[in-house]
């Protein structure tokens, strides 16, 4: 049967995302067999003539980078979340035509830690300062009750995430990359770097952490996870990030409950069986 509802997730690079395999997985097991979800490779540049190419049988994008802001402008209107960091990774085409953007992401890490039961922090610390470090700072502004401490390696990104706890009610404190290993003692720490970066933190880690959440999947366990985990301490993994995120996309795109538990193990199988917990 030919799709009549068509979604897809958009971004460049693009062809690592497991997008696909969790919408999908969601639309079989909800016998939503005339849909189908794709990805497709966009660039900034050729972002707006996709859009506009698109006809009345599509009714979502998934978006990664770099396209989380680049969109915005070819909107009709942004949740209060995505604005809240500038970032759009969820678009929905209305049945009167008009194309709305969400964050998915910051709900998605919010109910990620909340599953592994985390409900509140006194104190959080962030390593790293990128796009993906504004949306932890957005979640933590849900969670978090005392400062949030990122540690960055440049003024100008030491900056940013001032400007970005300023805006989210977040007290944010700069600490030097160089002091990461300090990081590892707060309640709940959130590693948004890329792959590699945290490794060398890994015999830091103490006898008796708190909560890690590494944003990565891919590769998996990261070092850093790892010494956790053997600690005996909880790990919330990139994989729990994006199926979270995914199940919200899913149900904005169909209106219908996602299936949790099905997405995560597609997953898993994707993944070779391992269980994660950058998203996209």
């Amino acid at each position: 049967m030919s799709a009549t509802h068509r979604a897809a997730v958009l971004g460049s690079p693009i062809a690592h995302s497991l997008s696909p395999v969790l919408h999908r997985a969601a639309y079989a097991e909800l016998g939503l067999d005339d849909w189908s979800y794709e990805r497709h490779d966009v660039d900034e540049a050729a972002l707006p003539g996709f859009v506009e190419g698109l006809d009345r049988s599509w009714a979502g994008l998934s978006l990664t980078m770099p396209l989380k802001r680049a969109v915005i402008p070819l909107l009709d209107g942004i949740s209060d979340t995505a604005a809240s960091v500038e970032a759009v990774n969820t678009v929905v085409f209305t049945e009167d035509g008009r194309r709305l953007g969400d964050n998915t992401d910051i709900p998605g890490m919010v109910a990620a830690l909340r599953e592994r039961g985390v409900e509140k922090v006194e104190s959080a610390a962030v390593l790293g300062a990128g796009a993906t470090a504004s949306s932890a700072l957005a979640a933590l502004a849900e969670i978090c009750a005392g400062p949030v401490t990122a540690y960055v390696r440049s003024a100008a990104r030491a900056d940013e995430m001032r400007g970005w706890g300023s805006r989210l009610g977040v007290d944010v404190r700069i600490a030097d990359w160089a002091e990461a290993d300090e990081a590892l003692h707060a309640p709940l720490v959130i590693a948004t770097t890329p792959a590699g970066a945290t490794d060398t933190l890994a015999d830091a880690v103490p006898a008796a952490p708190g909560t890690l959440f590494d944003v990565l999947y891919e590769p998996w366990p990261t070092a850093l996870a790892a010494r956790w985990a053997e600690a005996g301490a909880g790990v919330v993994g990139g994989l729990d990030l994006l199926v979270h995120q995914a199940v919200l996309q899913v149900e904005q795109m169909t209106g219908q409950d996602a299936p949790l538990a099905v997405m995560r193990a597609a997953g898993e199988a994707a993944l070779g069986g391992r269980t994660p917990g950058v998203s996209g």
